[in-house]
């Protein structure tokens, strides 16, 4: 484990982490991480083995069972959220870290196809965040003390690429959210309660759909690490790297997507046939990314 910066009060031991997703993943070794800085965790996923395994892997590392609970929970469900709240508060006390991590990657298909598969995906990942805020934030806000929220998103819900448009927009929705919410956090809780988006490179994960990580994919828990060394920057947008896509490549990327609004290109003009050698030259050309 890499030595990090000093994380902000929130993280210490003895704190009460929030993990949706917990059961395996980024949420998984999330949770594995913090149980091994002292703090007690709240593991919420869909009810199953899966989840029992989960709380037996952080408890080892978290100081036993009596530092762990494992909280059947349904994103998707406002109610489940709130009872995770009411768990979570009745084990341990104030919370201090919240992830919103729980998410799905499949696909429903075209835009005009398989509506309710469309708002299956967006009712977890999407709403099962804002459901999470709506549960925990009016508690953090009472408590008076520090406190972290990190929703998980994707580069998918920056540059919009081909091939799953269900899980872009949502993602897309979820930046937007994020941002609203960091901002608004500022104005009624300045310096005690901050906002973070988790974004993703290409991670192997249950998602990932490969039996083996690729070598080109990052271990979720590298993911981890680099998340805990932006947050104790005090970085909002957490852009993570891979092994194949740096982080000047990840800019150019981006910037060519917002500049198809100010060029008044066609959409998604970086897989667009007429755009194809320009986009080549532009990323030929290439700029530094930011330290």
């Amino acid at each position: 484990m890499s030595t990090l910066p000093a994380l902000p009060s929130a993280f210490a031991p003895g704190n009460v982490a929030v993990i949706t997703g917990a059961a395996s993943g980024i949420g998984l070794s999330a949770a594995l991480r913090l149980g091994q800085l002292g703090m007690k965790i709240a593991l919420a996923d869909l009810e199953g083995p899966a989840l029992a395994a989960a709380a037996e892997q952080v408890a080892r590392v978290a100081g036993g069972a009596q530092n762990v609970l494992a909280q059947p929970t349904d994103v998707s469900r406002a109610t489940e959220l709130a009872l995770l709240r009411e768990a979570t508060f009745e084990r341990f006390g104030d919370v201090s870290v919240l992830m919103n991590n729980a998410g799905v990657g499949n696909n429903p298909g075209l835009p005009w196809e398989n509506g309710n598969a469309w708002r299956a995906l967006v009712d977890v990942n999407l709403w099962g965040v804002i459901h999470g805020v709506e549960a925990f934030v009016p508690a953090l806000l009472a408590s008076g003390k520090p406190a972290v929220i990190v929703n998980t998103g994707s580069k998918q819900g920056i540059t919009s690429p081909p091939g799953n448009a269900a899980y872009n927009m949502s993602k897309a929705a979820l930046r937007n959210y994020t941002e609203s919410l960091a901002h608004a956090l500022r104005g009624v809780a300045p310096g005690r309660i901050s906002a973070h988006l988790l974004i993703p490179g290409f991670t192997y994960t249950g998602m990932t759909g490969a039996a083996e990580k690729p070598a080109a994919a990052w271990s979720a828990d590298e993911v981890v690490t680099f998340m805990l060394e932006s947050i104790a920057r005090g970085d909002f947008y957490v852009l993570c790297p891979d092994h194949a896509v740096d982080r000047a490549t990840d800019e150019l990327r981006m910037q060519w997507s917002i500049d198809d609004i100010i060029e008044n290109r066609p959409a998604l003009s970086r897989w667009h046939p007429e755009f194809e050698a320009e986009f080549a030259a532009y990323v030929r050309g290439g700029r530094k990314a930011k330290p």
